[in-house]
């Protein structure tokens, strides 16, 4: 069954840290692009940060979290990682990761919007909250 599992959200103070992770099932993630969202109370989903489905992996980031967050990749265990420090309170939500197969020519920037249907996978959220 092809699939993707994010786990590490919890609660934490503001200026922690978190890393949450996104593995991928029935598919190798270094062939597809991998997009993280997050979803606010009562808000819609916005793109926070991708990566390349592709040997060079680059990453883009949101202006609200590039010189917080960082993304990587492990092959082996199939596994991107978004790390999280110096966390604020805006950054609570529910956080997803989704990927899509690359293209000859594409970049996962190109897919930053969530209600695109060429999302072909998502994983089913895990929960940050960020509070004193």
């Amino acid at each position: 069954q092809l699939r993707l599992v994010e786990s590490g959200g919890g609660s934490v103070q503001p200026g922690g840290s978190l890393r949450l992770s996104c593995t991928a099932s029935g598919f190798t993630v270094d062939r597809f692009h991998i997009v993280w969202f997050r979803q606010a109370p009562g808000q819609e989903r916005k793109f926070i940060s991708c990566i390349d489905g592709n040997d060079s992996a680059g990453k883009d980031y949101s202006e609200t979290v590039k010189d917080r967050f960082s993304l990587s990749r492990d092959n082996n265990k199939n596994t991107v990682y978004l790390q999280m420090n110096n966390l604020k309170s805006e950054d609570t939500g529910v956080y997803y990761c989704a990927g899509r197969s690359r293209g000859l020519h594409d970049t996962c920037g190109q897919y930053i919007n969530p209600t695109y249907a060429g999302l072909t996978y998502w994983g089913e959220g895990t929960p940050v909250t960020v509070s004193s």
